[in-house]
């Protein structure tokens, strides 16, 4: 085996782990690969001798192209939801994509990605790289550009998006997560006696006008009307994720990681008395989004 077929292998033994990293940072399979691609390239082009630690430094260019990718796309973010928004159903051909599936099971849930998706770029890789793979903020610092205590801050200040800063105890978020748990299950199945159990009565649904549809009213009243109109889209909630929606239990639909549909939930006497549906991009922007703990 020559040098080049050496590196080659070693480069092999090591991709797993930087497609991790890549996925985690950018949430996309294709952009992970070409990061990792890339990584590939700079080391031929490198003195590979000069290589004390290999994962480390193939680490760290992974984190340096991610870094960059974030940047672009934050400048192109608009553009993209506004895309998601008026054609929600070309992004559902990622539900149910096996390769995409498995990824989130493996790697991340589907949350902590639409959630790391609302971080600034180097805050999202301070992140990832120091809670998810305990990277020192010294190699953090030279990644993003700081000093290790900016990239200290970076990241903590990353992690308390991703927790929710101000979300309630857990006893109320324990009791919201049941009945959106219930509601959600009954919407998979198109059960209108399921979801009926779980509205007060006089429930009022508001849809803001991108996520209502031409000919249909922005205001429904009545549990069992609502009910019997929202079972016709039990398709499209299978890939509805439980989140905390501006302090309380919510649900997100996010094709691709980002939030396309967001359902806020108004609970009173352990129902769900108001329901807003939101896809205005500027709204989806200025919710505060964080994991709903099991």
């Amino acid at each position: 085996m020559n040098e080049q077929e050496w590196w080659a292998q070693q480069f092999e033994q090591n991709q797993g782990h930087l497609r991790a990293v890549a996925y985690r940072m950018l949430g996309s399979p294709s952009e992970a690969d070409d990061a990792v691609q890339e990584a590939w390239l700079r080391l031929r082009k490198s003195d590979v001798a000069a290589i004390q630690n290999l994962r480390g430094w193939l680490t760290t260019v992974v984190a340096r192209v991610c870094l960059d990718t974030l940047r672009s796309r934050a400048s192109r973010r608009e553009e993209a939801l506004e895309e998601q928004v008026s054609e929600p159903v070309a992004d559902n051909q990622r539900v149910g994509d096996p390769e995409h599936d498995a990824l989130l099971a493996d790697s991340i849930s589907l949350a902590l990605l639409i959630v790391l998706d609302r971080l600034a770029p180097a805050e999202r890789i301070a992140f990832v790289l120091h809670d998810l793979f305990d990277v020192s903020y010294e190699e953090i610092a030279t990644i993003v550009g700081r000093s290790p205590t900016a990239a200290r801050q970076l990241a903590s200040r990353a992690r308390r998006r991703v927790e929710g800063a101000d979300t309630p105890s857990p006893a109320d978020l324990n009791g919201q997560r049941q009945v959106v748990d219930a509601f959600l299950a009954a919407l998979r199945r198109g059960d209108v006696e399921g979801l009926v159990a779980v509205l007060d009565p006089e429930v009022v649904v508001r849809a803001d006008q991108a996520a209502a549809r031409p000919d249909a009213p922005r205001e429904i009243r009545g549990a069992r009307t609502w009910a019997k109109a929202a079972v016709t889209f039990a398709r499209f909630a299978q890939a509805v994720q439980p989140m905390v929606v501006d302090g309380a239990a919510g649900l997100v639909w996010a094709p691709g990681g980002r939030p396309a549909r967001v359902l806020k939930f108004t609970f009173a006497g352990g129902k769900i008395a108001e329901i807003e549906i939101l896809a205005d991009p500027e709204r989806l922007r200025d919710l505060d989004l964080a994991l709903l703990q099991e």
